[in-house]
């Protein structure tokens, strides 16, 4: 008896102590679940401002002309492009963690529930039970035998108790901790946002400089026919250039080629999928009467179209040209070259070997005066050819 006794005793104080400590952690798991731009960005905003109040005011005090101001406004375009897809792939990658997060949070407030409900059953049955449920348990017994076996059911439970309540403990942590992060992520998506805004309002901001400044150029003769001898002298530059690539041996020594650049003519596919939208040769302008001689075709081709190599050949050069923006030379050997010009994006390096139809790059307005567009031009030595006729089927224009 007075070993019943003890086990009575020992059970009584477990079945309190368990009471006491589910109620605790009820409580600690309900508290657990309900749980500007930075001076360097600032000041890169405020020197981009001035930078391009800088160019505009310049040109118009005709202390800058105007190609140099436009590659200005295009350099800082395209920088402030890149810094605008870095700050879209920033605000991909923080909605994408967000989006993990709050997946993570959702499955930690649904395990959560789940326990804290088996919890709430748990201290039901020992509010109904009272301090004498253990005790009544152990005094049914029949026999030494059946009260051993109800002392190891009673301790099972007192262990699946501690259990349930170290897990109710856990899962409060993780689900605190999750929010936690959620709110952190959702900080980091909301300040990327900020700053993507901030980035395409700057991008905005030098493509209206470029619109004023051209707008301005077409409604003063004086400067558009400056204008005119500026780019007679950017294609000068462009003349000598390839003079001198021709003079000096590529890269890469090409063995003879299967077709020669000749042979392609009338046969060259466009470098771009568009309209030809100015012809090669004498151009007047209408309004001014002023003289010059287009010494490729424009295509008109929308911002992002892709642009190809017309044929095999090394890249010979890649880069800002100043009158022609980003542009791509291409050596087809035999002293032929190809020239792709007021590209938004170079897909390839000085020295690559590139075959027919390869990607060179994108088409842009960088340089250009009458928006996006593909400059494209044949040229043997520094003499210019006219492309329709080497492209399959003409230029396509009437």
């Amino acid at each position: 008896m007075r070993r019943c006794a003890r086990f009575a005793r020992l059970a009584l104080l477990a079945a309190l102590v368990l009471g006491a400590a589910l109620v605790a952690a009820v409580a600690q798991a309900e508290v657990a679940a309900s749980g500007a731009d930075s001076p360097a960005s600032l000041e890169r905003l405020q020197r981009e401002v001035e930078e391009r109040r800088a160019r505009v005011e310049a040109f118009v005090r005709q202390e800058q002309g105007l190609l140099d101001t436009l590659e200005g406004i295009d350099r800082a375009a395209a920088r402030i492009a890149r810094d605008v897809a870095a700050a879209r792939r920033e605000v991909s990658s923080a909605e994408a963690s967000l989006a993990m997060v709050q997946a993570r949070v959702q499955r930690a407030e649904q395990e959560s529930a789940g326990t804290r409900r088996a919890l709430a059953l748990r201290l039901g049955w020992l509010y109904r039970e009272g301090r004498s449920g253990a005790l009544r348990l152990l005094a049914g017994a029949q026999s030494l035998r059946d009260l051993g076996r109800r002392a190891r059911l009673l301790r099972r439970e007192v262990e699946q108790d501690a259990a349930l309540l170290a897990r109710a403990h856990s899962e409060g942590e993780a689900l605190a901790q999750a929010r936690a992060e959620a709110k952190a992520s959702a900080g980091a998506s909301a300040e990327a946002m900020r700053r993507l805004a901030a980035r395409a309002s700057s991008l905005d901001k030098e493509s209206a400089s470029k619109q004023e400044l051209l707008a301005g150029l077409r409604s003063d003769g004086t400067r558009e026919r400056g204008a005119l001898a500026e780019i007679e002298a950017a294609a000068k530059a462009l003349e000598e250039t390839l003079l001198r690539l021709g003079k000096i041996a590529p890269q890469h020594a090409a063995p003879a080629p299967a077709v020669h650049f000749l042979d392609l003519r009338g046969k060259l596919r466009a470098p771009v999928a568009a309209p030809v939208a100015r012809r090669f040769g004498r151009v007047v302008d209408a309004e001014f009467q002023t003289a010059t001689f287009r010494k490729g075709i424009d295509f008109a081709a929308p911002a992002g179209a892709s642009v190809h190599a017309v044929a095999p050949g090394e890249v010979r050069f890649a880069g800002w040209f100043r009158g022609y923006g980003k542009m791509v030379i291409i050596d087809h050997g035999e002293r032929y070259f190809t020239i792709c010009a007021h590209l938004d994006e170079i897909q390839v390096v000085v020295g690559d070997e590139v075959q027919a139809d390869q990607p060179l790059g994108t088409v842009g307005d960088t340089g250009s005066l009458a928006g996006p567009l593909l400059y494209f031009e044949i040229r043997h030595d520094s003499e210019p050819l006219d492309p329709s006729r080497w492209l399959a089927g003409g230029t396509g224009l009437e």
